[in-house]
């Protein structure tokens, strides 16, 4: 019995449709953009003290709609939201010696320790957030593989390089 890669790639594919632990549903991108925007909201809410429930819901409403707009994929959402909060982190910071040069142009001691852990957390959880971004976004633009048969099946033995081969 000879079968070729089409066939398995057509029983693969009906199997998957078939099995009720395996179908995706329509809305887990948009749970995942609602969630996502809860998690940049809270973000929000925590760099800058002075947000209403109003200006919470307003930026989780406006994000989720972004996170819908642009997240195709769960991964892509994802992505958005860690990239968000990477920029949120990094904007911390800022927001932190703006209200502290509102309240005084001299600032204590004590506003001096606050901006600089503001600075230092603000900087390390925004590399932290823009790299987990940066590799949500990368797998998210590499191609899926059909199965790890395939990608063994198809791998050629190395080749030996030019320089092995100047040697004798």
């Amino acid at each position: 019995m000879t079968t070729t890669l089409s066939e398995l790639t057509l029983a693969r594919a009906s199997f998957t449709e078939n099995t009720p632990s395996m179908v995706t549903t329509w809305w887990s991108p948009q749970l995942n953009a609602l969630l996502g925007s809860l998690v940049v909201a809270a973000g929000a809410w925590l760099a800058w003290d002075s947000f209403s429930a109003w200006g919470v819901f307003l930026v989780a409403g406006s994000i989720a709609g972004f996170l819908i707009w642009q997240g195709r994929t769960i991964g892509l959402v994802w992505a958005w939201a860690t990239l968000l909060l990477g920029l949120e982190s990094l904007a911390w910071p800022i927001v932190t010696m703006v209200q502290v040069r509102s309240i005084t142009t001299e600032p204590t001691d004590e506003q001096m320790e606050t901006i600089l852990s503001a600075v230092l957390t603000g900087i390390i959880s925004a590399v932290f957030w823009v790299t987990i971004s940066y590799g949500l976004f990368r797998r998210a633009s590499e191609p899926i593989a059909a199965s790890s048969t395939d990608a063994t099946n198809s791998h050629h033995p190395p080749t030996q390089s030019r320089r092995l081969g100047r040697r004798r």
